[in-house]
């Protein structure tokens, strides 16, 4: 799967703002409702909470391979990055921002290391897939906003500013149009946005809010047409 290009130094910045508002909303819940279900299916908030926590460090590794040419997997093994999910999704509140600011701060320094020159290093991400180390910011950009909103705690993809809202709907599509299962589709925006995979049909269209809930979340309030069925995982 292809990656565009970005600019590393303005995903960076991005990434440090979103992480200070996944920190203010998270440092706001009640302790007790680490536990509640959250918008990932079979995942608490503290899964949620943690698996930002521990993607942060696997982000690292992979900023660490394109840095200094060692390779260095992104996670030990599948069933790894899931147990160490697990083993940390029931830890009190307390606990979970402790982890998520000292695994930010560890991004933050490693991030600071890729530079421009470092932009078209290949680099394996989990699953196999190769992707540019220019894209890390943004993958990390896109876990922050996207398990933020996962939380269901009053941030939602229409909180995103318009460009970065865009960005996620560009990059969705691109992933989608890069899965076999994806049916055909176009999806519209009432900002004037259109993509087309496939045929091009049916339409499906609403918000660029609504519409990237719904490709990335299966949500549909506000998202209208004969939705296809969306392949896992997208």
């Amino acid at each position: 799967m292809s990656t565009p290009n970005r600019d590393i130094a303005a995903d960076r910045a991005t990434v440090e703002a979103h992480t200070s508002r996944l920190l203010e909303t998270a440092q706001a819940l009640d302790p007790a409702s680490v536990s509640d279900p959250s918008l990932c299916v079979g995942w608490s908030r503290g899964h949620v909470l943690t698996h930002v926590a521990r993607n942060a460090d696997a982000l690292v590794n992979l900023v660490t391979s394109a840095t200094t040419g060692k390779t260095i997997p992104m996670y030990a093994s599948q069933d790894a990055r899931d147990a160490d999910i697990e083993a940390g999704s029931g830890r009190p509140l307390a606990a979970q921002l402790d982890d998520l600011e000292a695994s930010a701060g560890r991004w933050r320094a490693a991030v600071e290391t890729l530079r421009v020159e470092h932009a078209d290093v290949q680099v394996e991400a989990r699953g196999g897939t190769m992707i540019k180390a220019g894209y890390l910011p943004f993958m990390r950009l896109r876990e922050v906003v996207f398990h933020h909103v996962d939380l269901g705690a009053g941030f939602g993809f229409a909180d995103v500013e318009g460009p970065v809202l865009l960005a996620f709907l560009e990059d969705s599509v691109r992933r989608l149009r890069n899965n076999a299962e994806t049916p055909s589709m176009t999806v519209r925006t009432d900002a004037g946005d259109a993509w087309s995979i496939g045929d091009g049909q049916p339409t499906v269209s609403g918000s660029r809010a609504a519409v990237l809930a719904w490709l990335a979340r299966g949500l549909t309030d506000g998202v209208e047409g004969d939705l296809p069925a969306l392949p896992a995982g997208n």
